[in-house]
């Protein structure tokens, strides 16, 4: 097997030779292989490592969800307070009021109780909400992400080996889903699901769990990561290292599998990254309409929509699940960029040299 790594950064005119990293006393640069090279281009970037390390700070956030209901709120996700009083320095604070309106922040004031208030008329422990919906999120993200690219990668390695009738096919069906518009196909097919359940021969999935939304994502989010994945797998069809597989009798499943496959790992990761944050969003989306998440589950989108009905008298409510997307999904954009320009060094010095501001390595002057 032969890995084709990503050629090194051409530097426009001048540029330094110092943006590449040493190489230890008695290693040349060449005994480095391409994924320590990436390594050292990465950590390099330091808005991108700062960025990776919020995202595991949020990361680290939700997954303490258990430890915070358990030992410092004393409550569950969708344990609901209504008739509940707290007693705070003296005085007596109702969760819910007999007019509706849900309690403040009481931050450590009430032990850790409330610390972001209660979430609606439920009375609902909004900071605990937050963190086990932060979980739900994350998770859909996720897994959406990871069935997303797997099948992507599947259909384009088929597309771009087999071409001709294969390809066709899949071009085809990849297209249509991509003319689709997404979000309107996405809320019909999620309050269906949502209702009646999905069956696919054995596998049965029940109204209102999660792997709804999941699967609805999974397959419209397709095409977004298939057609690149073909192209580069076109192109790496027509390499040498390929031609000499099939020549010493590889069969398709070796070439594509074991030549072409690795030589789509960096792609393959950036995309996977890229991808858990546009799926957080269409999760968002989707729950905010009410056609993803479904009660008593809580998301950061469900979180919205039920502090949108309370944006005068509690703008909390909303906007802190909405800047935790922010957040989340910045992180994650930030650093599938950083693994872009890390794995894939080129790709920058092209876009500059579109975008004008550099000029491109061998153009006349």
């Amino acid at each position: 097997m032969a890995i084709d790594p990503q050629p090194e950064a051409g530097l426009p005119a001048g540029g330094p030779v110092s943006a590449f990293p040493p190489a230890p006393e008695g290693v040349s640069a060449a005994d480095h292989g391409p994924w320590y090279l990436a390594y050292k281009r990465f950590i390099r970037n330091r808005m991108a490592v700062g960025f990776l390390v919020l995202f595991v700070l949020i990361v680290l956030f939700v997954l303490a969800a258990p430890l915070w209901a358990d030992h410092v709120a004393h409550t569950g996700p969708n344990q609901s307070h209504t008739l509940e009083k707290l007693h705070v320095n003296g005085e007596v604070r109702e969760v819910v009021t007999p007019e509706g309106r849900p309690i403040g922040p009481q931050w450590f004031e009430a032990g850790g109780k409330f610390f972001l208030g209660a979430d609606s008329r439920l009375g609902r422990d909004e900071m605990v909400r937050l963190m086990y919906g932060g979980r739900t999120s994350l998770f859909i993200g996720v897994v959406s992400g990871l069935i997303t690219t797997l099948v992507a990668v599947i259909l384009g390695l088929l597309a771009g080996y087999y071409r001709g009738w294969v390809d066709a096919i899949i071009a085809r069906i990849l297209d249509v889903l991509w003319s689709l518009p997404v979000l309107l196909f996405g809320i019909a097919l999620g309050v269906s699901l949502a209702v009646g359940g999905l069956q696919l021969g054995p596998i049965e999935i029940e109204g209102g769990s999660i792997w709804i939304p999941i699967f609805v994502i999974s397959v419209f989010t397709v095409p977004y990561v298939a057609r690149p994945i073909r192209g580069e797998v076109l192109a790496l069809g027509e390499k040498e290292f390929v031609e000499a597989a099939v020549a010493q009798g590889a069969g398709p499943v070796r070439v594509m599998f074991g030549e072409i496959l690795p030589n789509l790992a960096s792609t393959i990761i950036v995309f996977f990254t890229l991808n858990i944050a546009n799926n957080m969003l269409f999760e968002a989306a989707l729950s905010f309409l009410g056609a993803g998440v479904q009660p008593p589950n809580s998301s950061w989108g469900t979180m919205i929509s039920v502090g949108e009905e309370l944006l005068t008298t509690e703008p909390l409510l909303a906007i802190i699940p909405g800047v935790m997307i922010l957040l989340t999904v910045l992180s994650l954009n930030i650093v599938g960029d950083g693994l872009r320009d890390a794995l894939d060094p080129r790709s920058k010095v092209r876009l500059e040299a579109h975008a004008g501001m550099v000029e491109p390595e061998g153009s006349s002057v």
